[in-house]
């Protein structure tokens, strides 16, 4: 049925019911739905350190199991101070034609991979038509392994932030970076020595780790995002242990160890790109299926919007609608699925007509509890880790200036909750910043979305070039990551691959199963 242009009571009765709660919470970056599973506490033996000895594994789900698993808080201690790291694995469903386990990571930085195995295993074991264990694993810093918490409990944090939003004027940003100071030094406080030991490469020398424990020669991997800088640094770190790699959604390697800055701008260059995409569909797509258009030109009635509220924020029964907060929701919630993009524009086309409140809720989302954790403790933490600043705090409003200059959209938000970097109090005891040319004996296979907001499609050519021995698959589609937008081309590319090291020809390029503001989009073929 297509999709037709509500508003008022009808729009907000849809919104929310089901769609707001999916909206708020893809404005988490970080976060991942509740799961039937528990690994928060130890749930069985610590793991032996011996390779391809039996890790007491305990049942947590229909065909999972979890363990906490001991390592060295320093690795070049091996003997030192422990952490635990939680682990998960959904097992084989063909254990008789088994390969090995393929080890996942979501992202985030910081996205448990604990929980994503827990919801994907399903899925990813049909990708692999049931030959690996998928093996997930919460990275050090994060979630349910010796997490970085910077407040004793949620009313501590929410006294601190009381409900600070992403700012928009000179006051408010002074006001907010002298948080980002108060956070790093409490960061610091209640965290201590765990500050110096969450880089990439010490998650790396985890992953190894891990590898040996499950009895595996060489490591199969799937990387998302931020879990494609892990697939990097141990291709680089371990080349020779490579059996299969895929990266998908790049992070560029050399931007990251180039610093806070760096990093944050390469990862906005397709931002506004992406925006005017969205846009662009949601007028071609005309009014019973994309709620903004049919007012004139929907990047001109977006845009006074936006400037409208640049200059005054929109009233909302429980205050107002600031312009770092709609940024929040586009750069968060809006941009990255593209499967949302209907409902993302039906909200949007609400706040131009006046009616700003399923908006603001959406970018309350980003000042909860959990997202503050998730995003501005913990991913921040992860971040300041790899890509140190390179600025004091009196110099970031610059900085985010300059992302700004970069993305309209993404700029501000992505700026100010990494600004705690700024005045990080530890540096990184062993931080792997190159070089990222290393040669695997078998080729990593690097997916590029070409309108993806968050890892530009130029980083997965960078990669593919950079890399001694890689095959580039572009997924000409949208949003962040290819799995957020249905390709049958791509899920059998990268089964393929993963089960029988066969990768796509050279300039192989995938469509879309379908465009966003199809009725259909993300649903299943019949």
């Amino acid at each position: 049925m297509p999709f037709k242009t509500p508003t008022g009571g009808v729009l907000l009765g849809r919104l929310h019911r089901g769609l707001l709660m999916a909206l708020i919470a893809a404005v988490m970056l970080a976060v991942v739905l509740p799961v039937t599973v528990d690994a928060s506490t130890p749930r069985g033996s610590a793991a032996p350190a011996g390779p391809g000895q039996p890790i007491g594994w305990t049942a947590c789900g229909s065909g999972l199991e979890c363990v906490h698993v001991p390592v060295p808080l320093d690795w070049r201690h091996p003997d030192g101070p422990t952490i635990l790291l939680a682990v998960i694995r959904h097992l084989a469903s063909r254990p008789e034609q088994r390969i090995g386990s393929l080890f996942f990571n979501p992202g985030g930085p910081g996205d448990s991979g604990v929980a994503a195995v827990a919801e994907r295993g399903e899925a990813l074991d049909a990708l692999t038509a049931g030959r690996f264990d998928i093996v997930g694993w919460d990275i050090r810093g994060s979630a349910g392994s010796s997490p970085v918490l910077c407040f004793a409990n949620a009313s501590e944090r929410a006294s601190f932030w009381q409900g600070l939003p992403v700012p928009t004027t000179r006051t408010e940003q002074r006001r907010y970076l002298a948080k980002t100071v108060a956070l790093a030094q409490r960061c610091g406080a209640r965290n201590g020595e765990l500050l110096a030991h969450i880089t990439t490469a010490d998650t790396a020398r985890d992953l190894d780790h891990l590898r040996r424990l499950v009895g595996d020669r060489q490591l199969s991997y799937l990387g998302e995002s931020y879990g494609t800088l892990i697939g990097q640094t141990y291709a680089n770190l371990s080349p020779r242990r490579v059996r299969a790699m895929v990266l998908d959604g790049v992070v560029d390697p050399v931007a990251a160890a180039a610093g806070t800055e760096a990093v944050l701008a390469s990862s906005l260059a397709d931002t506004d790109r992406v925006f005017r995409e969205f846009l662009r569909l949601c007028e071609a797509a005309g009014p019973d299926r994309c709620a903004l258009a049919g007012h004139g030109p929907v990047a001109v009635r977006v845009s006074q919007l936006l400037t409208r509220l640049r200059h005054s924020p929109i009233a909302v029964p429980s205050g107002e609608l600031t312009y770092g907060e709609a940024l929040t929701a586009l750069k968060y919630s809006g941009l990255p699925d593209p499967a949302l993009w209907p409902e993302v524009a039906a909200v949007f086309e609400l706040a131009a007509e006046g009616d700003a409140s399923v908006l603001d809720a959406i970018a309350a989302g980003a000042t909860s509890d959990q997202a503050r954790v998730l995003l501005q403790e913990q991913g921040v933490a992860l971040v300041c880790a790899d890509s140190p600043a390179r600025h004091p705090a009196t110099a970031w409003p610059g900085v985010v200036r300059r992302l700004a200059a970069v993305s309209r959209v993404g700029g501000p938000p992505l700026g100010w909750i990494n600004a705690p970097c700024a005045s990080w109090p530890t540096s990184s005891a062993d931080r792997y910043t190159g070089p990222w040319n290393a040669t695997t004996k078998h080729p990593i296979l690097v997916i590029g979305t070409r309108f993806d907001p968050n890892t530009p499609l130029a980083n997965a050519r960078r990669a593919a070039r950079r890399l001694g021995n890689a095959a580039l698959l572009t997924h000409d589609g949208y949003g962040h990551l290819s799995r957020r937008d249905p390709s049958t081309c791509v899920v059998q590319a990268t089964g393929r691959y993963l089960m029988d090291l066969t990768t796509p020809a050279p300039g192989t390029v995938c469509p879309s199963d379908r465009v966003p503001f199809d009725p259909e989009f993300g649903q299943p073929r019949s």
